[in-house]
């Protein structure tokens, strides 16, 4: 009989190396991260088969928390285990939130930020064709049967429309799937076990291990599932005790913690979803910063790499810096530190736990049908992202206009920014006729933007 198995797993120094590129150069938010590991895991890599990529991202939308960052610590499971796991979701994390820090740190002393406003001015025209190429990317591969585009163009009415909350999106999309498979199958096809088997085919790692006998760590068990979510609650919130033991329920730090460890856990639909009840409760229940301030570490996460959630870390960072009662700089450090440490542990918690049970049922067809149809209705929260950032890099002035049960983002047609709209079409005739590696774009994009501000009259 002939081996299968033509392609070997890569080695874990291949892929930490591999991780460390992807933290280092996704930026773009979640759409934008998306697709650049896609390229790089299956188109490029061949790593892992795109309907198991689909699988894993479909899983990771049904979550709390940053979508992307799960998906990286998803597929560095599947490679390596644990271990891997931790390396690619740790990396994808780490280098953004050393930028954002120090942005934070840069925003906080020193009121004058005109390079770094001129930077951002250019970069932010590279993300805006970054998420347009993303929008392209994932639909091509999310339409697998007739209702699906319609369930992306329902996803993008709801939410550019008539507001309605990401979550609700997401899991009426899922029932859409779950229920339209029994009841007209071939308007509701997804890609799952016969999707695997070509994906062995075609020479992806992942899918030739599964093929060739599986891979052990991805068979769940009751004993490693109980140790599993034992360890890492208490990683998760051991910390948070702690705090509030030993500095009190009214110290900022535990107040950081607690807050953050709820949002973690109530919050769906990744940083955007978040970031309306975040700024509620740190501009008005909190005082921890102002509503413009939180508009601007939006606009700094949108230029870093890593989770857009690391806007997160700068209202850490500033709360703490104004209210830890001793040295600031120390102060807003660790304040950033609490919250990117109770950000970020339950994610890896919904991966280890929850992970080999997604692997379990990727041969279920009701199951599938949903998790596809979620991927459809991604498309269109991509495509309400894409309008959304294009209103507001494109114009100086956008306005809510709203009408009974319809809400809509309406731009002032003479606050158009003609070299903005410029920076951001050759941004992406350089994406997407060119194909221009995304680092380079967005350092051609950060020196444009320079080159406008300070040498154009």
């Amino acid at each position: 009989m002939a081996a299968q198995n033509t392609v070997g797993l890569p080695s874990f120094r291949e892929a930490v190396k591999l991780w460390a590129y992807i933290g280092c150069v996704n930026f773009g938010g979640p759409a934008g991260q998306i697709a650049l590991m896609h390229k790089l895991l299956v188109d490029e890599k061949k790593w892992i088969g795109d309907a198991r990529f689909i699988h894993a991202l479909n899983y990771c939308m049904l979550l709390p928390g940053p979508e992307a960052q799960q998906l990286a610590t998803y597929v560095g499971w599947l490679i390596h285990g644990v271990r891997g796991g931790l390396a690619a979701g740790l990396l994808f994390i780490l280098p953004g939130a050393f930028v954002m820090l120090s942005l934070s740190v840069l925003y906080a002393n020193y009121a004058d930020l005109a390079v770094v406003d001129a930077i951002f001015y250019g970069v932010k025209a590279a993300v805006l064709a970054i998420v347009i190429e993303a929008l392209f990317r994932i639909g091509r591969r999310a339409f697998t049967g007739p209702a699906m585009p319609w369930i992306a163009a329902t996803a993008f009415a709801a939410l550019f429309v008539f507001a309605v909350p990401f979550p609700l999106v997401v899991w009426a999309a899922a029932l859409a799937g779950f229920l339209g498979v029994r009841l007209a199958p071939d308007q509701f096809q997804a890609s799952s076990h016969a999707a695997a088997n070509a994906g062995a085919n075609g020479g992806f790692a992942v899918d030739q291990a599964f093929a060739c006998g599986g891979l052990a760590h991805t068979r769940p068990t009751r004993a490693r599932m109980a140790a599993t979510v034992a360890v890492w609650f208490a990683i998760w919130l051991l910390p948070v005790a702690l705090l509030v033991a030993m500095l009190g329920d009214q110290n900022v730090f535990a107040k950081l913690a607690v807050f953050f460890s709820q949002m973690a856990v109530v919050t769906f639909g990744g940083a955007y979803a978040v970031l309306a009840y975040v700024a509620q409760e740190a501009v008005q229940t909190y005082a921890w910063l102002t509503a413009p301030e939180m508009l601007e570490g939006l606009a700094l996460a949108e230029t870093t790499p890593g989770p857009l959630i690391l806007v997160l870390q700068h209202v850490g960072f500033l709360a703490a810096f104004r209210k830890a009662g001793f040295e600031p700089l120390l102060g807003g450090i660790l304040g950033a530190l609490v919250t990117l440490w109770v950000t970020f542990a339950p994610s890896f918690l919904w991966i280890f736990a929850g992970a080999p049970y997604a692997e379990r049922v990727r041969e279920n067809r009701a199951f599938a049908a949903a998790l596809a149809a979620i991927t459809a209705a991604v498309v269109g929260v991509i495509l309400n992202l894409a309008v959304w950032f294009a209103l507001h890099v494109l114009f100086a002035t956008v306005d809510r206009v709203t009408a009974g049960p319809i809400s809509v983002s309406v731009p002032d047609i003479a606050s158009l920014d003609p070299v903005a709209l410029g920076l951001a079409a050759a941004a992406a005739v350089a994406l997407l006729r060119f194909k221009t590696p995304i680092l380079l774009l967005l350092a051609l994009s950060a020196i444009l933007g320079l080159g406008v501000r300070f040498l154009v009259p």
